[in-house]
């Protein structure tokens, strides 16, 4: 009998998922901020996102990094108003 190809530490479908997302509202987020003028403040809110996405990369409740994911998405849009009315 063969063995199976998945590695053991494959992701299921549900984590592949939540991962992609993850990783969309990361780079949703560093596009917006490629509109911040000021350099540094730039850098400090980049800074803040790489931070807050690497403190809860080793989360495995599917529940709470939906969560995550829905206050990234609020924190998210509340930067893109901020920016359009700073400009």
């Amino acid at each position: 009998m063969a063995a199976s190809r998945v590695p053991t530490a494959a992701l299921s479908l549900k984590q592949f998922m939540l991962r992609q997302q993850s990783l969309q509202l990361y780079r949703d987020i560093l596009r917006c901020l490629k509109e911040v003028e000021n350099k540094d403040s730039r850098k400090e809110l980049a800074d803040w996102a790489r931070t807050e996405f690497k403190k809860n990369k080793n989360e495995k409740d599917e529940m709470a990094i939906k969560m995550m994911h829905s206050r990234g998405r609020l924190s998210l849009r509340e930067m893109q108003r901020t920016i359009s009315l700073a400009k």
